[in-house]
């Protein structure tokens, strides 16, 4: 019984010594001699785990990170539930993560955060899959930059020299992502009248991407080499393929550019008709198909074409007052559009595809479309 007892100890000392190995490779992992394009290709079609660390507001009560974590509705992330999105053949998640959460006034983030953040990353990369996380909306306070230019700065540099100093011996299947949507100064200059200093406002933005490579880079470890994610402009595809958008200088060259992709948005957004739109229920026309082609067209020219890679850290829909087919359609031809042109499509989930509880895709019929996806061959 002593010898037998011996096993486990000795099974225990070998994981430590190689987590990899052992399949627990979330630290002392290794950065392979790979492009980002690579990289990239290698994340297939991903899922974000949407509407759960990102989660804030100065009305959620209690001062734990479950507090916080189940605060817009969703439960507490679980093992199961990681393990059914890799069962369904997704190679990547994305974790938004509002930091500010558990802050103190000198912006040193809370150890039971950082531990919480660690122990979901834990579950996808033990399924062999990418993990994103960045700094999410988090209050938005990103998006004051033109206001408080350098309070912004020393907040973002305070929050990423933790979370780099955290993270420095992950893999490279971790990504840092520098930013969510709020890369965008409408006070500076408003996008739709086109009224106010626009190289200014694209100045900020890429000051802060800059700012981000550069720290991460001078953090040590694996994140000397690491594969990073760059926010553009609103991540807005038009904006972000603008020339006032500049990707930030990087000595390893491992850097993508991420968008978002919800258009039409009276489609991917409204539920119900609104001041700026009426609430479409159906999508799918030429028209509109067409649309999507020249949205990944132009996406495909300005980076991929010129060896920037291309993420699509978000696309999605709501399903309320929506014909369930077109929703099925529109998800998988946005997917598939990215695909075919060696980008990442990753599916922006707030609980409404994907059912926490079983741990399975509510609409068995979607899945099966983007598996269709996912098995079909790249350019």
């Amino acid at each position: 019984m002593k010898k037998i007892k011996w096993i486990p100890l000795l099974l225990t000392a070998l994981c430590s010594a190689s987590a990899v190995s052992c399949g627990k490779n979330d630290a002392s992992g290794s950065m392979r001699d790979i492009s980002t394009a690579q990289v990239v290709k290698e994340m297939g079609v991903g899922w974000n785990l949407g509407n759960t660390l990102e989660a804030c507001g100065s009305w959620i009560t209690g001062s734990s990170v479950e507090n916080y974590e189940t605060a817009w509705g969703n439960p507490v992330t679980t093992k199961e539930m990681i393990d059914g999105i890799a069962g369904a053949g997704f190679k990547s998640v994305r974790i938004p993560v509002a930091w500010s959460n558990m802050m103190a006034e000198d912006y040193t983030i809370d150890a039971s955060l950082i531990s919480r953040v660690k122990e979901v990353i834990g579950y996808v990369l033990d399924n062999d899959m990418y993990a994103i996380i960045n700094i999410h909306w988090d209050g938005g306070w990103i998006s004051k930059a033109d206001e408080d230019h350098d309070g912004t700065l020393e907040k973002y540099k305070a929050v990423w020299k933790q979370v780099t100093a955290e993270f420095s011996d992950y893999s490279d299947k971790l990504i840092f992502e520098s930013l969510n949507e709020e890369g965008v100064y409408e006070n500076t200059w408003n996008r739709y009248s086109n009224v106010g200093d626009k190289e200014k406002a694209f100045g900020l933005l890429n000051e802060l991407n800059q700012n981000f490579v550069d720290l991460v880079r001078e953090s040590g470890g694996n994140n000397a080499k690491r594969h990073l994610l760059i926010a553009g402009y609103a991540t807005d595809v038009d904006l972000t393929c603008d020339p006032a958008f500049k990707m930030p200088a990087d000595p390893q060259n491992r850097c993508a550019v991420s968008v978002h992709y919800y258009t039409p948005s009276t489609f991917a957004i409204l539920t119900e008709d609104a001041d700026w739109g009426k609430a479409r229920s159906t999508w799918g026309s030429t028209k509109e198909i067409n649309e999507l082609n020249g949205y990944m067209d132009k996406l495909k020219t300005t980076f991929v074409d010129k060896g920037v890679p291309v993420i699509i850290g978000e696309f999605g829909t709501t399903t309320t007052n929506k014909e369930p087919e077109s929703v099925r359609l529109y998800l998988r031809s946005v997917a598939q559009a990215a695909w075919d042109r060696g980008m990442c499509p990753m599916l922006w989930d707030n609980g409404e595809h994907y059912d926490r509880s079983t741990c399975k895709f509510r609409d068995e019929e979607l899945l099966r479309g983007l598996q269709t996806v996912m098995q079909s061959q790249r350019a």
